[in-house]
């Protein structure tokens, strides 16, 4: 092990010990601190983002990607956001989830508890390095935050100001650490570190996040590609449906809860498809579609096998027709990432269908994919969005950063 690696993971060790026993109140002043900071440093942040954009610019990295990269005031203003919504949150650390007596007088409570030391492991997004830098900290969790090398001066500015502002909180040791090296080989090395890391969470790409998985000793909870689907059923209302397809598509194509698939019932396809050809084409969305649809809409390119599992991150989206609500369900789960999938229709009957038998981590009726964001779910932030089934999954909030244990107290009782 190099000595970087062996330093860094000691002293996050050291860390979890005593952030588990900081005082609430400090948490919340250290992130309203934290929010503040951002603001009060953004002239100084988007200096040091503006270098990584350039770097991406001259590599001709694509515009999905350079989008990700991208901070402005808005979005330093909503990493604010949700650090101060953050902060207003019940700790969760403590919490009795279950309190129970058992015969023999003892008394049992399972309570929630931090996980100790958090391997983060992301590409492209700035944003990230706040948002889980935040979220950690309320949850009693010490992150190692190892962000891509293409963010690194973003990162390395936005953990400088944060470290600042906990500091100034009156918090006298290190929440948090940021990788501030990016070779491939420290990262084999940090996912063997299973005695002083008790988790990884990648957020990126298939190729990262696969690596990970088959690399890591330490356990994994995967935030897999968005391959969200839209099936708009034949009572769907067209009005709406067309403005719902239009936000999950095209509102920030580069991210993984926009859609990717649509799929329209038979019976409206006809009258449907060239009104959402009409929209998609004011935004240069490139339509791949299946024999039928390609039969209402001529000229449009024949989608392949491939498509139908593809996350495209860009303006490109694949279309199909399919018979009723059954057949886009089994359609969903055979090709889908168990991410994000909407119905769009009236009947009720096949809206709660599609709820309960749609394998993914958000199943939605009757609005944007876009909506799938722990931001938007009220959890302030997320971690990201779990496609896993344990421990956690979809938006992972504060809550979902902990684990529990069972306290146990009685007056002298033995087995018998």
């Amino acid at each position: 092990m190099s000595q970087y690696v062996e330093e860094l993971v000691k002293k996050a060790r050291a860390s979890s010990y005593r952030l588990n026993n900081l005082d609430p109140k400090i948490k919340k002043a250290a992130l309203l601190k934290m929010a503040a900071a951002l603001l009060k440093a953004k002239d100084y942040i988007l200096r040091e983002n503006q270098k990584d954009l350039i770097a991406a610019a001259n590599k001709n990295l694509p515009a999905s990607f350079i989008d990700r990269l991208t901070l402005d005031e808005k979005r330093l203003r909503s990493m604010a956001g949700s650090l101060k919504e953050i902060a207003r949150f019940p700790d969760p650390v403590g919490k009795v989830i279950r309190q129970w007596k058992r015969p023999n007088g003892m008394t049992i409570k399972k309570i929630r508890v931090p996980i100790g030391v958090v391997l983060m492991i992301y590409e492209a997004r700035p944003n990230v390095t706040s948002d889980c830098a935040g979220l950690l900290f309320k949850s009693n969790n010490v992150g190692i935050l190892r962000g891509g090398s293409d963010a690194l001066n973003s990162n390395l500015a936005i953990a400088a100001v944060l470290q600042k502002a906990v500091r100034s909180a009156g918090v006298k040791f290190e929440p948090f650490f940021l990788v501030e090296k990016t070779e491939h080989e420290l990262l084999d090395e940090l996912l063997k570190q299973s005695e002083t890391i008790d988790l990884v969470i990648p957020r990126g790409g298939e190729g990262l996040i696969r690596k990970v998985a088959e690399t890591s000793r330490i356990p994994v909870i995967k935030h897999y590609k968005g391959v969200c689907h839209i099936f708009v059923d034949a009572t769907a209302d067209f009005k709406k449906a067309l403005k719902i397809c239009v936000n999950a598509k095209v509102q920030r194509p580069g991210v993984c809860n926009a859609v990717e698939k649509i799929l329209v019932h038979k019976n409206i396809a006809a009258k449907f498809l060239p009104l959402l050809k009409k929209e998609f084409d004011r935004y240069k969305v490139e339509i791949r579609a299946d024999s039928a649809a390609v039969a209402i809409l001529p000229g449009v390119k024949k989608a392949h096998a491939d498509d139908w599992s593809a996350e495209y991150l860009d303006l490109i989206i694949t279309v199909g027709v399919v018979k009723n609500a059954e057949a886009a369900i089994v359609h969903i789960n055979q090709f889908g990432s168990h991410h994000t999938d909407s119905i769009l229709t009236k009947n009720k009957a096949n809206s709660e269908r599609f709820l309960r038998e749609v394998d993914s981590a958000c199943c939605f009726a009757n609005i944007s994919t876009r909506l799938s964001d722990g931001q938007q779910f009220g959890l302030g932030a997320e971690i990201g969005i779990s496609t896993d089934k344990l421990h956690a999954r979809g938006p992972m909030g504060v809550e979902d950063l902990t684990t529990y244990k069972y306290i146990v107290t009685g007056s002298g009782q033995v087995r018998e």
